[in-house]
């Protein structure tokens, strides 16, 4: 071998070690198993050693005794044999380890993302910040597929006062909780978004009976039969989409959604029932509320209120999606009480029907009335205003009055083909680096 290609080989060998090297980075979980390994084999060694010196020690036979002389090289000092045997030992159970490693990831490596980059990073998602979303349709369908880049530990809450469409129909057929916006978080949290969260989101088309549901509609309310609770159903179905943290309703009773709606040059407003008549019915808000008012939070979503870090509350309907989660009483409450942040995450764009013509400090005005309290540390906003929103709705500006009372940033966050709505990469980074600048870095 040339000096050139000894030199060529030992870098190689460098850059080949520098890499699997990785395994014993921080935050993979790795390191203990791999010492654990080392100790149950010096254990295993420690054992045979024991037998092997009695037997030493003890045998008078000419011929074993020169041999096992020589194996356990006596004609060296003690500490250089301690040196050479513990080395060669250590050396091959790397050896034994990473073999064993490659053997069994080999099918994992067809990405062609390292293996232990996949790792490191799963490793640090589960130990991530503890993030509460609190909102609705697409727009927290977007937000939970962005966060879950960062942290497994999410819990979505989703309001139970829809009375429309597919879940609708469950809802007055069979008297379960409506499926629809639990249906969505669980798909938009799913580990294959590719595949078996496109079953779980599809709608058919014709059949009697079956034209206009989804199929994870169906399935959770199946579920609901099986298991006999709606929550324990909403988990089954989480597992088998093997999602990333939890979902969880506002609360198990069965409430209606209440409005109190005006019409432009009429004196007296008029009240509207159920969700998808408010935002059919021409007219606007005044107020929602629910129906009974005084209902109790399911419990587990206090839980997780009240331990988390960060609490988003937002993107989504403001008054068909977001309000009923926060009337609930039990849930504001706990939103003040907890410790964590809490940010409010304006929509990109007005809704017809909901919030024609207001600006971000209208949006947070509104919560404020219905709560008659302030919880957000801060208000996040959109400020990428190109692209065609279409005739009957208008970007959400964060205004002066917003600025004057409250912290704001603004950014671009905005999706390139769906003007609309929020890009889920670049919200959830806005909101992670909000965060850390906010709170430190995360561990």
């Amino acid at each position: 071998m040339t000096p050139k290609n000894q030199k060529n080989w030992f870098k190689r060998l460098l850059a080949r070690l520098k890499l699997e090297a990785r395994w014993l980075a921080p935050g993979t979980g790795y390191k203990r198993w791999l010492a654990i390994s080392i100790i149950g084999a010096m254990l295993l060694g420690l054992g045979l050693a024991v037998i092997i010196l009695e037997y030493y020690r003890t045998t008078t036979s000419e011929f074993f005794t020169p041999i096992l002389a020589v194996l356990s090289l006596r004609f060296l000092d003690r500490p250089i044999r301690f040196l050479f045997f513990g080395g060669l030992g250590f050396i091959v159970i790397l050896i034994g380890i990473w073999g064993a490693n490659r053997a069994l990831l080999r099918p994992f490596e067809s990405s062609g993302k390292p293996v232990w980059d996949t790792l490191q990073n799963y490793r640090q998602r589960e130990k991530g910040i503890k993030v509460v979303v609190i909102g609705g349709g697409h727009g927290l369908s977007s937000l939970l597929r962005g966060i879950k880049s960062y942290t497994h530990n999410i819990t979505a809450i989703v309001t139970v006062a829809d009375n429309g469409g597919s879940s609708g129909e469950l809802r007055r057929d069979l008297g379960v909780l409506p499926p629809g916006d639990i249906r969505n978080c669980l798909a938009a949290l799913s580990s294959d978004e590719a595949l078996l969260s496109q079953v779980f989101q599809y709608r058919f088309q014709a059949g009697a009976g079956l034209e206009g549901h989804s199929l994870g509609n169906l399935l959770i309310t199946a579920m609901s039969e099986i298991t006999g609770s709606f929550e324990e159903a909403v988990a089954e179905s989480g597992r088998v989409l093997a999602i990333y943290g939890q979902v969880l309703p506002s609360t198990l009773t069965d409430v209606q959604l209440i409005g109190e709606l005006q019409k432009t040059g009429e004196p007296e407003p008029f009240v509207v029932r159920g969700e998808s008549e408010i935002t059919e019915t021409d007219g606007m808000i005044n107020k929602v509320w629910l129906e009974p008012d005084n209902v109790q939070a399911y419990p587990p979503t206090i839980s997780a209120l009240l331990n988390a870090d960060l609490i988003l509350i937002g993107p989504g309907s403001l008054y068909t999606s977001i309000l009923p989660n926060l009337l609930v009483k039990d849930i504001s409450e706990a939103i003040r009480a907890s410790k964590a942040e809490t940010y409010y995450i304006c929509n990109v764009a007005t809704q017809p029907g909901e919030t024609d013509g207001f600006n971000a400090s209208d949006h947070v005005a509104v919560i404020e009335k219905h709560l008659q309290k302030r919880i957000f540390d801060l208000v996040i906003s959109n400020r990428n205003y190109k692209g065609d929103l279409g005739a009957n709705s208008s970007w959400v500006i964060a205004d002066q009055t917003l600025h004057e009372n409250y912290k704001v940033y603004e950014a671009d966050l905005a999706d390139e083909l769906y003007p609309w709505r929020h890009s889920s990469k670049k919200l959830a980074k806005a909101i992670i680096n909000l965060y850390q600048e906010r709170t430190g870095p995360l561990n």
